[in-house]
């Protein structure tokens, strides 16, 4: 099955070709004001490997505007050669050897989200918290645990950088048994959208 994954949910960019033995990947900054090298990479792939017949997409939590980017990209791919389309959580897709692990990131607005992982499936979260809050949560984990966050999180001290990928994406996309969230695709939201209305 010739996949694709696209990954820009966070401050590093990703995708990834799987095609049986074959895996072919690319990383960048991600610069979430200019999305020039994620459509550079997405052609060069296309270019090489031609049409997929399933598109990944990572869904986060993290960047609404490169999440946003990689579910348009992937649509106009899908239509244009009839791939199937699916998505999944990001943090599902962090690079690690762990099987249950934490992911932590900052939701704005002085609140932090929290989510746990097991065999790449979401089995809590996300959920949003103070940070206050999301302190005692983290000191109430067994010290083994493993706790990732994408991004400098210096108010707590056990986080490791990690991000997810593309690669991981395009793994799981192979997985029979696993459930995917289906078109139409959209970023994962943690709160209601804020809508401000005109007087």
């Amino acid at each position: 099955m010739k996949t694709l994954a696209l990954e820009l949910s966070t401050s590093r960019g990703s995708l990834a070709w799987l095609d049986g033995e074959i895996e072919f990947t690319r990383e960048w900054p991600n610069d979430r004001q200019n999305s020039a090298a994620f459509f550079e990479n997405l052609q060069a792939v296309q270019r090489k490997f031609g049409a997929p017949e399933t598109i990944t997409v990572g869904l986060g939590p993290g960047s609404y505007a490169g999440t946003r980017i990689a579910i348009s990209a992937a649509i106009g791919i899908q239509l244009s050669c009839d791939a199937r389309l699916i998505g999944d959580p990001s943090i599902c897709a962090m690079e690690c050897d762990a099987q249950e692990y934490c992911v932590i990131g900052d939701a704005r607005r002085k609140s932090f989200f929290f989510a746990r992982i097991f065999k790449n499936e979401v089995i809590e979260g996300p959920t949003l918290s103070s940070e206050l809050e999301l302190k005692a949560k983290l000191d109430s984990l067994d010290p083994a645990t493993a706790i990732f966050s994408s991004e400098l999180l210096p108010q707590f001290h056990r986080p490791v950088i990690r991000f997810p990928s593309a690669l991981i994406l395009a793994r799981l996309a192979k997985e029979p048994r696993r459930s995917f969230f289906l078109p139409p695709l959209q970023p994962i939201y943690l709160r209601e959208p804020h809508i401000t209305i005109p007087k």
